[in-house]
């Protein structure tokens, strides 16, 4: 695998306490799982917005937090 195996992507920025300082709407990992963790631990900003994590060879999205419809279960940051 290469180094940019896996993109965690929004529409919106991106951010959490684990991801670089930068409010990027997508991140690069290698690692599936950690791909996965990163966005399960991430929020956008707007809050409640989709995260989606891409298998950048193939387009296939192997892991989608879906937006929040209801404000009082956004993730507060």
């Amino acid at each position: 695998m290469t180094s940019a195996d896996f993109r965690v992507e929004s529409n919106h920025p991106i951010s959490g306490r684990l991801l670089p300082g930068s409010d990027s709407q997508q991140y690069f990992f290698s690692d599936r799982g950690l791909a996965v963790a990163m966005a399960a631990k991430s929020v956008t900003k707007p809050c409640g917005q989709e995260i989606r994590v891409v298998h950048v060879p193939t387009g296939e999205v192997v892991f989608r937090k879906a937006a929040s419809t209801r404000p009082e279960f956004a993730d507060e940051f």
